[in-house]
């Protein structure tokens, strides 16, 4: 059994094509009965977030998983392969535990040590199991995965000075104006991240918010919570004429502020300025408004630039979660070694035997009449050639098991000899449980 990923992140693509990569409910759904109806793959975790789009994946052959994997996204995103994946990663089945390790962990987010991605990571596992996507290799990744998050942030404390990406809008607010007193704000998503964000507000001097959600009885929640005014979803654009900033982040899978609805008001302000921020994926905001005179739009990418000075404090503290993060990884490691390694020995071994007795009744056929003498000293000689000859690859697959470079030499183990692996064989090993401190 092979763990695959492949993903992109803010680090190797841009919002523009991040956006085209938001999988969630509906498409959610869709992605998931795509990957449940293909026998190539066992299992599969879909983890999207704002930052990030990476699908998990176990498979028994890695091309055949791969490819799986690659038609969906090429399908998915309309974009061909071959110019996708400058944009996407492939780690090995080593550097992909690795890799949900540190994501778990807050060590590959935009914000380091930013706490909540790890929420992220349990309800994307959550959605799999209900959606009966994961297997039992997946299910104990993604649960190893939240305990090590978990535990990185009480004995390291990466999150004690960390900041949101929430946060960082108001701080680039705070930055380019100076000053937020007085500033009529129009925050437009009441979700988590919209809470965040007026909170942080209400905490530089914000005295109240206009709060927009589709919803419109949540948007009364939340302005209520803040001192704040609620309006409804269609009369949004409208608020556009006095506002000073507009923080927007909503699960909106297409632009909330568009030419149609915002160019003509933008303009009747007159060349007035306006902060636009849109911290959502997709994107709320049309980028053709920020053509409009007086608006200056900033979209999540820009957030990366905002100076962060608790970065040094948690710079340390991810080296020492790196530290831990490794330990973990080779337990794990241990267990699932026996998943790939231990079934290619034994079809390995069983082959071995299958030879040595086919070719053993072989010559003793054409010996003819001969004493049981003789017969034990044959046997010897053809199971020690065997072992002689297996010895190696035995040995070399164990040492290699744990390794970034198991699963590649079981499978090429298991193409040079022309293997096939009993599934019965795998499942017996897949019900082998890695430790479960919780």
């Amino acid at each position: 059994m092979y763990v695959l990923m492949v993903g992109l992140n803010h680090r190797t693509a841009p919002v523009a094509i991040r956006e085209k990569f938001s999988i969630c409910g509906t498409d959610l759904n869709n992605a998931y009965q795509y990957f449940n109806a293909h026998e190539d793959l066992e299992g599969t975790v879909v983890l999207a977030t704002c930052n990030r789009t990476e699908i998990y994946a176990t498979a028994r052959d890695i091309e055949k998983g791969m490819g799986v994997l690659e038609n969906f996204l090429e399908e998915y995103s309309g974009i061909n392969y071959d110019l996708l994946k400058k944009n996407l990663y492939q780690p090995n089945c080593y550097d992909a535990i690795l890799h949900l390790f540190r994501v778990a962990s807050g060590l590959d987010s935009m914000i380091l040590g930013e706490s909540q991605i790890i929420s992220q990571v349990k309800e994307a596992y959550q959605q799999a199991v209900a959606a009966s996507a994961s297997d039992v290799v997946l299910n104990a990744l993604f649960q190893r995965a939240i305990y090590v998050g978990k535990k990185v942030r009480t004995d390291t404390g990466i999150d004690n000075n960390c900041v949101s990406v929430s946060y960082a809008a108001v701080e680039m607010a705070r930055n380019e104006l100076g000053t937020l007193e007085g500033k009529t704000v129009l925050v437009v998503g009441a979700g988590e991240m919209g809470e965040l964000a007026t909170r942080y507000l209400m905490q530089n001097g914000i005295q109240s918010v206009i709060v927009s959600n589709r919803s419109y009885d949540r948007a009364v929640n939340m302005a209520a919570s803040f001192n704040g005014r609620a309006v409804r979803f269609d009369e949004l654009a409208n608020e556009l004429l006095n506002a000073d900033i507009v923080i927007s982040c909503t699960a909106a899978t297409h632009y909330v502020l568009r030419e149609d609805n915002c160019k003509q008001i933008l303009a009747a302000r007159n060349g007035k300025k306006i902060m636009m921020i849109d911290i959502a994926v997709p994107r709320d905001i049309d980028p053709v408004l920020q053509d409009t005179e007086g608006v200056a739009l900033y979209d999540i990418d820009d957030l990366q630039g905002v100076v962060d000075n608790s970065f040094l404090e948690r710079q340390k503290a991810a080296v020492v979660a790196e530290e831990f993060i490794i330990e973990e990884l080779d337990k794990f490691n241990e267990w699932l070694a026996s998943l790939y390694v231990v079934p290619v020995i034994v079809s390995l071994k069983r082959r071995g035997e299958t030879i040595k007795q086919n070719e053993l009744r072989k010559a003793l056929n054409r010996l003819g009449d001969v004493s049981e003498h003789d017969k034990k000293i044959l046997g010897s000689m053809a199971n020690s050639i065997i072992n002689q000859i297996l010895h190696l690859p035995i040995v070399t697959l164990k040492e290699m098991a744990v390794s970034n470079q198991g699963h590649l030499y079981a499978e090429v183990v298991k193409k040079i000899f022309a293997l096939q692996i009993d599934s019965r064989e795998s499942e017996k090993y897949e019900q082998i449980e890695v430790g479960d401190e919780r």
